[in-house]
């Protein structure tokens, strides 16, 4: 975990406590293996009674937590921008290590066999890693929507999906967003525009929802009045709203979790989980015996 020193700067009082505090929330997430976005740190600060919910604290702890980490007392690593990533090609020092590499992410699409193909849909790309994380544990698509979906990708997804129910499955759209006006309007919109360009997907409102505001208590936030949409939401709900990333990251991956159990076969998984370890040991011992495999090749094909 490194804690890198960049500028000399002593805290005191109310600033060395909240660092603390911070501290405290970065290193039991990761010790669960997530690494968490400046607002989720926010949330759980907030969640927890340490700050008061509004845009001047969000500032204020952003600001802290910037000058913590040029001091060297937070983890440069514990907090992440899940937006910003450079991006590069993979590189190999010896053909045995890229054999070894597809052993490892060897993988045949175990969906096919399945009744079911299965999307998640998230509202916000912050929340791309906590989605992802158990998206790719259980094999499934995820996709970050961005707030409203493009038109030309939501024709392309509806493509996909159709291609999917021309081979006889049932698509499972699971939607995740803010509970405010647009981001439930969000949910909406999904539907009609795959049902407009002719995909017709079993959806689920994954979260953010009524009920597990009222089991998990996040902190709200006061409806936007210049939304166009607030008007709606206001008579239904009231003048609060929430954002996803209050809610715990073990709450949104069980939320997937049990989703994808609910129509995933058991023993069909099973079947095509040992099927893959079978080919993985080939793929080793080929990475492994490489410096035989060599001259094998070159006897059969010549060079």
């Amino acid at each position: 975990m490194p804690k890198i020193c960049y500028v000399d700067t002593r805290f005191h009082g109310k600033s060395l406590e909240t660092i603390e505090l911070v501290n405290q929330i970065v290193e039991d997430y990761q010790a669960q293996g997530y690494n968490l976005t400046l607002r989720q740190v926010y949330y759980q600060m907030v969640s927890r009674g340490y700050i008061p919910n509004n845009d001047k604290e969000y500032k204020k702890l952003g600001d802290l937590i910037n000058n913590g980490r040029l001091a060297g007392v937070i983890d440069w690593k514990a907090i992440e921008d899940r937006t910003r990533n450079l991006r590069s090609l993979a590189h190999w020092d010896d053909p045995k290590d890229i054999i070894r590499a597809s052993a490892e992410q060897f993988k045949y699409n175990k969906w096919a066999v399945q009744d079911y193909h299965v999307e998640v849909w998230v509202e916000k790309d912050a929340l791309v890693g906590i989605v992802g994380q158990i998206a790719n544990q259980l094999d499934v698509s995820f996709f970050s929507c961005r707030g409203y979906v493009s038109q030309s990708e939501m024709w392309s997804a509806a493509q996909r999906l159709i291609s999917y129910e021309e081979e006889g499955k049932t698509c499972l759209l699971l939607h995740l967003g803010d509970h405010d006006p647009s981001g439930r309007d969000m949910s909406r919109d999904i539907v009609d525009r795959l049902n407009l360009f002719g995909a017709s997907p079993e959806f689920e409102r994954l979260g953010l929802n009524y009920d597990q505001i009222e089991m998990y208590n996040p902190p709200p936030n006061p409806t936007k009045l210049q939304d166009t949409r607030s008007a709606g939401y206001i008579e239904e709900f009231g003048h609060e709203c929430w954002e996803l990333d209050a809610l715990e990251p073990s709450v949104i991956t069980g939320l997937i979790q049990d989703a994808v159990f609910g129509v995933r076969d058991v023993d069909l998984w099973a079947a095509e989980v040992e099927r893959e370890k079978e080919v993985k040991k080939v793929l080793h011992k080929v990475s492994s015996g490489w410096d035989k495999v060599v001259p094998f090749a070159k006897s059969l094909f010549g060079g």
